[in-house]
């Protein structure tokens, strides 16, 4: 298929599989609840010596490997990402030297939560259009380093991964055909991490009351704009397409909780069938979650030649972005 597309896909996830049941020796909850909340079962947890630029590496391998490219075919590097190797520099400095490529452009798209990895994707894809490059692009998170383990309504929900695409114009395994995006800053109070800035930087006495684990997370207020956002956003890119909701073979939400997958399938009319859902077994794992779910469906099957496959995310910002491509 001609045109710009991703030409390889890739993931990666740690080892250690967490239970909810694990989630009682931490915090008061259980089994049910978290599932009847959230639809999670489990999720993977990284290792202790393990890292951003670990992850990234080995989703970026899989997804050079799967293109039949290697390092020195890279002329970019994006990475979204709100859990970065270190402070500064980003952490696709760290991964440009791991991954041994040339020289190349490298940055980060920090802060844009879960719907980091799709909002790359179109970055990838006007990079692409500029100027011919081969662009790869990862999403990866290691929240659990990142979090309160102490915080019942948060802490549940996340998981550790990472996911890869390889963006270029050349016959691909999938072709972009459009992508939105969208960001509503007076909305940013219900889901943020508030220490680390300049409003409240770090400090000892911060580090006394541990307010800078804290996530602020508003789950009622994150459900109705989750909802409502992925859905304009679907049927946005759409219809910037030309095409119907009917002719979509599949549909790859955000992995953040089953109501609002649910909800937003409902609210779009699509059948529940076409929906593909991973978050049982690995949680939120914010950016990393669409090209997780992505390569997830290629190699269970679910995705097929022809397919037409829309994707649509939600996070902290409050950011939404949705894409539409065709394998």
């Amino acid at each position: 298929m001609s045109g710009i597309g991703i030409l390889g896909f890739g993931a990666y996830l740690p080892s250690r599989v967490m239970t909810n049941d694990e989630w009682s020796e931490y915090v008061d909850t259980s089994d049910e609840w978290i599932t009847s909340r959230t639809g999670i079962k489990t999720r993977r947890i990284a290792a202790a010596d393990e890292t951003t630029t670990d992850m990234a590496e080995q989703a970026a391998l899989a997804a050079l490997a799967d293109a039949g490219l290697t390092a020195a075919d890279v002329d970019e590097i994006i990475v979204a990402t709100d859990t970065p190797e270190v402070y500064a520099p980003d952490t696709a400095s760290f991964l440009q030297h791991r991954l041994g490529t040339r020289t190349v452009p490298g940055y980060d798209l920090g802060g844009s939560g879960c719907a980091g990895f799709v909002m790359a994707l179109d970055i990838a894809r006007s990079r692409v259009q500029c100027n011919g490059s081969t662009v790869l692009v990862v999403g990866v998170e290691v929240l659990s380093k990142l979090m309160d383990w102490g915080d019942r309504d948060t802490c549940v929900l996340f998981g550790d991964g990472a996911g890869a695409a390889v963006v270029a114009d050349r016959p691909t395994t999938a072709k972009i055909i459009a992508c939105v995006a969208g960001t509503d800053g007076s909305r940013a109070d219900i889901l943020q991490r508030e220490v680390g800035g300049t409003r409240k930087p770090f400090s000892k006495e911060v580090a006394k009351t541990e307010d800078f684990l804290r996530i602020d997370f508003n789950g009622r207020e994150v459900f109705k704009e989750a909802v409502r956002r992925m859905s304009a956003s679907a049927r946005e890119v759409l219809e910037r397409s030309g095409v119907a909701l009917e002719e979509v073979d599949l549909v790859i939400p955000h992995q953040a909780n089953l109501r609002i997958i649910r909800s937003v399938a409902k609210t779009l009319g699509i059948d529940p069938a076409k929906v593909f859902v991973n978050v049982d077994k690995y949680g939120n794992t914010g950016s990393a979650s669409i090209p997780i779910a992505l390569d997830d469906a290629r190699t269970c099957g679910s995705l097929h030649s022809g397919d037409l496959v829309l994707m649509t995310a939600f996070g902290a910002g409050f950011h939404w972005a949705s894409g539409l491509v065709q394998f």
